[in-house]
């Protein structure tokens, strides 16, 4: 990168949830190494613990403050000015600090680049998920479905909040106005179904994670697979465990990390049956981490599309390929004979076959994670981004 890119300052902008969750380590991460870079970087940023803490008088505001927050709008122009921002990069924006944002930088004439975390500008849910199945109600229909089925936290007065922020901000064309950061070609082309959105403002960088530990050749790793996530039936959870419980006595190990509403579903199924599974419950990220990388295979088996799951590439920086489901985030990011295979998230007989063809993609894993998920090539993407927003 040249000076004059190293000269940039950044604002991140970022709402945490009341919930902490990986959307907080990637601006985490970013920041880190836009600092190591040289830039200066300026968090601007709320939590919605404070909603808890608010007087009844915010409170009644709140709706109208989550479509627009004139104190958010006052100051970013305030920190543009005082630290001469040239590049406001947004995270997440619900619901404190609201898309005023967009409009406060566009004021100063300083390009915005938003991350697409999720898919709430399609669905107000975020999910494109509801009552156990696959959603896109909102982008065939209008979001007024979302209204009917409460889908934003099972409230539908919440929802309704959303959905009128989201239309408003669709009237004014700020989406059309904006650049963006989509982790995945699928997230991307979802996202220009929203039609206002150009597809030339519409970038595409996955996250990175820093390998934690050496590679460990193929011939040198346990036979064994491991699950790591959330024990539910929208993790897949079930048809995994029916999967294992189908190949029997020639079954490698499968080793489970998690907790979830489905752990006591898990215990009883293991109970009297003989599966090679072994559950260890909550484990830390290092302890996953570690035992992924001595695993011939990661495995998951979602049900939705996911967002964009880190283990994924945590298993891609040991060379550990990813046998996952054929829909989504998620399929997008894996490649069938190279990083893993994909299987039918219903499909109990095509995990098997996964898993038994899962042999000698280690290496081809590993270079494929140092050719597009390591810190330096991320560096290298955000700043190309950065530099094309200024020019649009």
């Amino acid at each position: 990168m040249g000076e004059e890119s190293k000269k940039q300052n950044i604002l991140i902008v970022h709402n945490y949830y009341q919930i902490p969750g990986g959307e907080d380590t990637v601006v985490a991460n970013e920041k880190r190494m836009l600092e190591e870079h040289g830039h200066k970087v300026i968090l601007y940023t709320r939590n919605n613990a404070e909603l808890k803490r608010m007087s009844k008088l915010r409170k009644f505001f709140l709706p109208a403050t989550t479509v627009f927050n004139p104190k958010s709008y006052k100051e970013i122009k305030q920190l543009i000015q005082k630290e001469n921002i040239e590049v406001v990069h947004v995270h997440n924006t619900l619901n404190l600090i609201s898309p005023a944002v967009y409009y406060a930088a566009k004021a100063m004439k300083v390009p915005v680049v938003q991350t697409i975390h999720n898919f709430r500008l399609l669905c107000p849910g975020a999910t494109f998920y509801r009552d156990g199945h696959i959603c896109e109600d909102c982008v065939e229909h209008g979001l007024k479905c979302a209204v009917k089925h409460s889908c934003y936290r099972e409230s539908t007065a919440q929802t309704l909040v959303c959905v009128l922020s989201t239309w408003f901000h669709r009237m004014t064309g700020i989406y059309g106005k904006i650049s963006y950061i989509c982790l995945t070609d699928f997230n991307r082309n979802k996202l220009l179904e929203l039609k206002q959105v150009k597809s030339d403002k519409v970038f595409v960088k996955p996250n990175f994670v820093e390998s934690i530990g050496k590679y460990i050749p193929e011939d040198q790793r346990k036979n064994q697979f491991i699950f790591v996530g959330r024990l539910d039936k929208l993790k897949g959870i079930d048809t995994l465990f029916s999967a294992w419980e189908k190949m029997g006595e020639r079954a490698p190990k499968l080793i489970v990390c998690g907790t979830g509403p489905m752990e006591e579903w898990c215990k009883k199924f293991l109970t009297n049956r003989k599966v090679n599974i072994e559950m260890k419950g909550l484990v830390s990220n290092i302890e996953a981490r570690k035992l992924i990388a001595i695993s011939r295979a990661l495995i998951l088996p979602t049900r939705w599309y996911e967002g964009f799951p880190m283990s994924i590439v945590e298993a891609f920086s040991v060379g550990t390929p990813v046998l996952c489901s054929a829909l989504g985030n998620a399929g997008a990011v894996v490649e069938n004979g190279i990083t893993g295979y994909k299987f039918n998230a219903e499909s109990v007989d095509e995990l098997i076959q996964s898993a038994n063809m899962c042999y000698g993609l280690c290496e081809k894993t590993y270079g494929i994670y140092q050719k597009r998920y390591t810190k330096e090539e991320n560096y290298n993407k955000l700043m190309e981004i950065y530099n094309a927003a200024e020019r649009i």
